[in-house]
């Protein structure tokens, strides 16, 4: 029996330790790092393509995708209010016969132990010293009391005084207030939602559909005690049902209200990042009918029967598209199509061929770069300015050495070409062409294979009236043996003399060849097909001796330019135009079109998707929470901020004035008063000599 109460001692001791609580709270502050850096309940793809397969299995094993959830972080947090709570439960029962002690039985030898202790002798009897003293002691702020004492020489009178009591009563609340913010915290965690699946039957749910038909047993009842969900709502539509995301799936919370977006409003910084979102929503009570108006922003929620309703962040409602699908080798025919941001469409690749999904996934009506600056121009090392440099370096935290250019290049579309595979690749095209200072404005369509890696680009110039035509139309008669063979015969016959046929005929072969090199008809490998000017330069590379590769590289890139332009005029002249015009902004976009034209058998879908109108819908996303436990935790930071305070700011004092009759005359009396505090402090030693002046009357030299 004793030893189980040793045990049980000495588990309680541990428990309720100095060491162990700092232990828990360095664990919790290491989880809270880990929580703050990896982002948490992504998409179980996002954490694979940053940290491979086998450390995603292992980060998920041990719940690092939902650290604040996780059963071990919980548990922690459990035991850090186990041993909290012991620590005051120990020693608030001390800290409370200490306040009511003056601890007046203190003996004559043991103040003069004191570090702060001082001797004089009084002319007044003992009792009107003792009230004498406790008189100016009380007006000083310190709480008295006097004992009597027989002694030799007559009765002789403690004065027992203390002040700052609230130090000790700091310790209660500043421990009291951890145990509440962590039980704050246990009850608005996920702690109720997790007893709910664990003994309600709850599940999450991990499959597609309406919400509608979602399961009872994947859904959250109205009298939920405690949650923290997402809502979105799109312009003109409400919603009851917000999502509580798991990390094996999600779960519905309904909501004892409906809410109603009758207006998003946005508002931007010049950098393009949002400066203002705000919703204007009204409340349906689902009991009584009752319409209650109430707009919600960053910082300001709105609240209705225990629910706060937080703007979270706006995204896209279901906007209308019409997109262009145009042909970059000529081999579909150009044709409209429409959809909704969220929908999809069936894309066919050719008569006959293999069909696509288009899944539009998002419109981004504002889309502010930074055009400042030329990377390509490098550093002048002979204009370094040492000072210049240093001021670019050094000064306020927030400037930048870097200059910038912003502007709203206009609206973009985003979707994926998704095969009968399953397989998809994502595209980002703008919809107005971007002046990038090449002399011609280029339309952007972006492609990337995964959302891990960044966009690249596709750059086709635009024609004088702002749209593609011009550029779709000469590669498609890139792709017209006819037309080809035309372009080839005029150039050579405009860049040779015409006594000399054989240097036509030899100049046309040569043309034809770069041409159909360019085009990429002469692939020699089927299952790697090269075209563009990575064909030319492979073909001067396996047939060029090493030594003159430069000048017939520059000769045949010569010969294809010239083809091309003659191309540009016999494809103008088939659609009746008038001829295309050698001037600056001519051979400007002639440059663009021969890298864009190279560039092309690369693109990875059979048409590109251009955005020519829309119309948006906005949708906001709010976060809806019921957290009784907010009260809790206001009231621990209360206590905390108080109880810091008063341990750091608050000095306990304790003073004894020890008044004995004088053996030779009865109107003398010795005093003997000692000072002690919690912290030695200049302060301490100031109020000493204060009191010394004031209580015996002895001055600094004494």
């Amino acid at each position: 029996m004793q030893s189980g109460s040793r045990t049980w001692r000495a588990t309680v001791e541990l428990l309720s330790s100095m060491r162990f609580s700092i232990s828990l709270l360095t664990v919790i502050c290491i989880a809270s790092v880990i929580g703050t850096v990896l982002k948490q309940h992504e998409p179980l793809n996002n954490y694979v393509n940053q940290f491979g397969p086998f450390w995603t299995e292992f980060f998920g094993v041990v719940s690092l995708y939902n650290v604040y959830s996780a059963w071990w972080f919980l548990l922690i947090l459990g035991f850090l209010v186990l041993s909290t709570s012991l620590c005051v439960i120990r020693n608030t029962p001390k800290i409370i016969s200490d306040l009511k002690s003056y601890k007046e039985n203190i003996r004559e030898q043991s103040l003069k132990a004191f570090g702060h202790r001082a001797q004089a002798t009084l002319q007044e009897a003992a009792e009107p010293a003792a009230h004498r003293i406790g008189q100016l002691l009380v007006s000083g702020g310190w709480r008295v009391k006097l004992q009597q004492r027989d002694t030799p020489s007559g009765p002789g009178w403690m004065v027992a005084a203390k002040a700052g009591a609230v130090n000790k009563v700091g310790y209660i609340a500043a421990h009291s207030a951890i145990v509440l913010v962590c039980l704050g915290g246990l009850l608005d965690g996920d702690l109720i939602v997790r007893a709910q699946m664990l003994l309600g039957g709850k599940t999450p749910y991990t499959g597609g559909g309406m919400i509608a038909d979602v399961a009872p047993q994947h859904r959250l009842s109205e009298r939920n005690p405690t949650f923290r969900a997402n809502l979105l709502v799109a312009e003109g539509t409400q919603s009851s049902t917000a999502i509580v995301n798991q990390s094996d799936g999600i779960l519905l919370q309904e909501l004892p209200f409906a809410v109603e977006l009758k207006k998003f409003i946005v508002e931007y910084y010049s950098t393009g990042m949002p400066k203002l979102f705000a919703s204007d929503i009204v409340i349906h009570d689902k009991e009584t009918g009752e319409k209650i108006p109430a707009r919600v922003e960053v910082n300001h929620p709105a609240s209705y029967r225990g629910v706060e309703i937080y703007q979270s962040s706006f995204d896209d409602g279901g906007s209308s598209l019409r997109l262009h699908a145009m042909s970059l080798n000529g081999q579909v025919q150009p044709f409209e199509l429409e959809g909704t941001v969220g929908g999809a469409s069936q894309l066919t690749k050719g008569a006959g061929a293999q069909a696509l999904t288009v899944e539009y996934t998002g419109l981004r009506v504002i889309n502010v770069e930074n055009f400042a600056g030329d990377p390509a121009a490098g550093t002048d090392v002979r204009a370094v300015d040492l000072r210049s440099a240093m001021d670019a370096q050094l000064g306020a935290a927030n400037k930048t050495k870097d200059k910038k250019n912003l502007r709203n290049v206009g609206p973009s579309v985003s979707y994926k070409l998704r095969d009968a595979a399953g397989q998809a690749r994502e595209f980002n095209n703008y919809m107005l062409p971007v002046d990038m200072g090449d002399g011609v404005p280029l339309f952007l369509l972006g492609m990337r294979e995964s959302p891990a890696e960044p966009f690249r680009y596709l750059r086709i110039p635009a024609d004088e009236k702002g749209t593609p035509d011009e550029f779709v139309r000469l590669s498609n008669a890139l792709s017209d043996a006819a037309l080809r063979d035309k372009a080839v015969k005029r150039y050579a016959s405009k860049a040779v003399d015409a006594k000399r046929p054989e240097l036509a005929q030899q100049l046309s072969a040569s043309a034809a060849r770069a041409l159909a090199l360019f085009a990429g008809l002469e692939n020699r490998n089927p299952a790697k097909p090269v075209a563009g000017l990575q064909a030319i330069a492979d073909f001067i590379e396996a047939n060029v001796p090493e030594a003159e590769r430069n000048k017939a590289g520059e000769v045949l890139v010569r010969i294809l330019n010239g083809t091309l332009f003659e191309l540009e005029q016999v494809a103008r002249e088939k659609a009746d135009l008038p001829a295309f015009e050698p001037d600056a902004r001519g051979q400007a976009f002639m440059t663009q079109a021969v890298l864009a034209l190279s560039d092309v058998p690369l693109y990875p879908a059979p048409v590109a998707l251009l955005l020519s109108d829309f119309t948006q819908v906005q949708a906001s996303v709010f976060q809806v929470a019921r957290a009784p436990g907010k009260t809790v935790v206001y009231l621990g930071c209360a206590l905390l901020i108080l109880g810091v305070f008063a341990m750091l700011y608050v000095r306990e004092r304790r003073l004894w004035v020890w008044l004995a009759p004088d053996v030779q005359s009865s109107d003398q009396v010795q005093a003997t008063m000692a000072l002690s505090t919690n912290r030695k402090t200049m302060d301490g030693d100031r109020e000493f000599e204060h009191l010394k002046s004031r209580l015996l009357g002895l001055k600094d030299s004494e």
